[in-house]
């Protein structure tokens, strides 16, 4: 019986159908796709064993150990848990690398096993990656970007989740951008940042939301870059600067990276770890940036930064942090900032305070 196979991938992205990935877990990690839950084939030892049968023994042989592998209860279990997916997820699909033998002999057993028909992707990862690659440049030069920019602190992240037409960079990429923008989770991979990219903006196009609202970033956030093709786009497109006073920004950097970093750290380490661990991270932010402080300014700021946080370690004050942020706010930031927008002030349409910014930019990328 020939079973069915799907290669409408853009209905699988936009319409977040679940798919099944049989791959090992090794190629999981490697990359994925947001709506994929991993119930491998074959393990990673298994997967191993194999390629070595197949370089040495060649194709036929290899099959015929990966059938040795997988039988009995192993096969029983595996099979099992597919069954249990497609159960839940009746409309999804499932997919293999190159949507081969892996993702043929999947939907075969699980016909056997439940006789439910599940579609497995044409081309399988490799095809689905291909297509999302393919789409980030057609999104390139398809949409019209409006660029959110700003000093450090003015909460341009808090004005873009008010923007129904937006891409949120920073959630994509678990980091804010800055030395000090490391999240308590660890970044995805750059291939899982594609994708979950590439999908984000493929849901806009399907809906023929093409103008869309960013947040200015630089072409690395954190230790992973943005496609290039996106850069390209997003360095001609207009730039909106929201502008507010500097004790508000305090306030803003502040709630962001004392109160909310600290509780997020503690809520998944625990509250001595997740303490210790999230000062940690602060000490080592300041420590990146101390060639461009300087020497006098580093331990200036070092020492107020190490203040207080013992003040807050030992009793709870947490306002001396107010006196290291202002510091580095006015004497880091500013001056950085103000660099680089002397390089890009004929592409700035439009400036003003939050409520102007957000009036502008929900008219601007209304569809």
């Amino acid at each position: 019986m020939d079973l069915p196979q799907i290669d409408d991938y853009q209905a699988l992205f936009v319409h977040d159908t679940p798919l099944l990935d049989v791959r090992a877990p090794v190629e999981y990690l490697q990359g994925a796709f947001p709506q994929a839950k991993n119930l491998p084939l074959i393990n990673d030892e298994e997967r191993h064993a194999i390629g070595v049968r197949y370089k040495e023994q060649g194709q036929e042989q290899a099959i015929v150990l990966g059938h040795e592998l997988v039988k009995d209860d192993i096969k029983e279990t595996r099979v099992a848990g597919w069954a249990e997916f497609t159960q839940q997820h009746p409309h999804g699909a499932l997919y293999c690398f190159r949507g081969g033998m892996r993702s043929k002999i999947s939907q075969r057993w699980i016909f056997e096993k439940t006789g439910v028909i599940y579609p497995r992707v044409k081309g399988g990862y490799k095809a689905l990656r291909r297509y999302l690659l393919n789409e980030l440049d057609n999104t390139a030069k398809q949409v019209q970007f409006f660029i959110l920019s700003g000093r450090t602190g003015v909460g341009k992240t808090l004005l873009l989740n008010r923007i129904t037409n937006k891409i949120n960079l920073e959630e994509i990429f678990k980091h804010r951008g800055s030395a000090f923008g490391k999240h308590v989770v660890p970044q995805p991979s750059q291939i899982d940042i594609e994708n979950k990219l590439s999908i984000a903006l493929l849901k806009h196009r399907s809906e023929n939301r093409n103008k869309l609202a960013l947040e200015d970033e630089a072409a690395y956030i954190g230790s992973r870059r943005l496609p290039e093709s996106i850069v390209q786009t997003m360095r001609q497109s207009p730039l909106i600067l929201l502008e507010t006073d500097l004790d508000e920004r305090i306030e803003i950097v502040f709630d962001e990276y004392i109160r909310k970093d600290l509780a997020a750290s503690q809520t998944a380490l625990g509250e001595s770890q997740g303490f210790d661990t999230w000062a940690n991270n602060l000490q080592t932010a300041l420590n990146k940036i101390q060639q461009r402080l300087g020497g006098l300014r580093y331990n200036r700021l070092n020492t107020i930064m190490q203040e207080a946080i013992q003040r807050q370690r030992s009793r709870g004050d947490l306002e001396h942090h107010k006196i290291w942020i202002r510091t580095l706010l006015e004497e880091y930031y500013d001056p950085m900032y103000d660099y680089q927008l002397g390089k890009k002030t004929d592409r700035v349409v439009f400036r003003g305070q939050h409520t102007e910014v957000l009036e502008y930019l929900n008219e601007q990328t209304a569809t």
